[in-house]
């Protein structure tokens, strides 16, 4: 009947850890182990002070014991020895050297316990520093590891961001914005192309005409056979001139007509004709 709320529960527990999880940091974690093992160490340390103190507390009482038990056994001797000198009734002496023997015991007595607890202390405090050089040991390697890790939170948070921002970058978009761009920029340059071929043909001449059907490149030289037969054709004409003038004396000619234009340019066809 309750095994449904059974199942529940377990599934709020299950869900309770998951969270608590991944709310524990690690850093955060290692920092608290730290702090306490500190604190450790510091009762340590109080705790072997006060061992120490102990120690040095039972070896006073040690050398003040042994040292009243010595004395008063010199005292029970000196009693005997005046006791058989006559200086002091035997009885008197016998009394007083078994007091004095009795004081000696219980000095000697509380020098054996001194002894014990100083060994006993000897013990504790070698325990106890292995206990704090261990404690020192652990809390270096902590502190290590904890540099180690801050150094790996540091760059994974990092890598995080990266990849983070690196995922929400649009690669498609990007790649046909980029198409885009290239397209207009090559309609720019096509028109651009075609404006200087406009212009060039606005700007052309009849010499340009002439000396693109010829093949020659504006602003290079004629060749050696066509300035020869240049200055052929020059020489021609002004023959052509000196004989009308000559001619001119006699009667009155009208200029050249079409014709004999026509006649110089056929002999000059003629002549490039039987060069070639």
């Amino acid at each position: 009947m309750f095994g449904w709320l059974k199942r529940l529960f377990g599934i709020v527990e299950a869900e309770t850890h998951s969270v608590l999880d991944k709310l524990e940091n690690p850093i955060k974690q290692t920092e608290q182990g730290i702090r306490d093992l500190k604190a450790d160490l510091s009762k340590s340390m109080q705790g072997l002070a006060e061992v120490k103190a102990l120690t040095i507390r039972e070896k006073k009482e040690f050398e003040a014991n042994n040292r009243n038990a010595k004395d008063f056994e010199q005292k029970a001797m000196l009693l005997v020895q005046r006791a058989s000198n006559g200086q002091i009734d035997s009885d008197e002496a016998d009394r007083l050297a078994t007091q004095a023997l009795e004081r000696k015991q219980q000095y000697a007595q509380r020098a054996a316990a001194n002894q014990k607890n100083i060994d006993n202390y000897g013990g504790m405090l070698k325990k106890m520093e292995g206990n704090v050089q261990q404690l020192k040991s652990q809390i270096s390697n902590w502190e290590n590891e904890l540099k180690t890790l801050r150094a790996r939170a540091t760059v994974s948070d990092a890598s995080a961001k990266l990849n983070k921002q690196l995922s929400n970058i649009d690669s498609s978009n990007t790649v046909a914005r980029l198409e885009k761009m290239k397209q207009k920029v090559e309609e720019k340059e096509a028109l651009a192309d075609s404006y200087s071929d406009i212009a060039q043909l606005a700007n052309q001449s009849v010499d340009s005409e002439i000396d693109q059907a010829l093949g020659i490149v504006p602003g290079s030289t004629p060749s050696i056979g066509a300035s020869d037969e240049l200055n052929k054709l020059k020489a021609r004409l002004a023959q052509g001139n000196q004989d009308t003038s000559s001619q001119s004396d006699t009667s009155q000619q009208a200029p050249p007509s079409s014709s004999s234009e026509q006649s110089e340019l056929d002999k000059l066809k003629e002549q490039l004709k039987n060069k070639s």
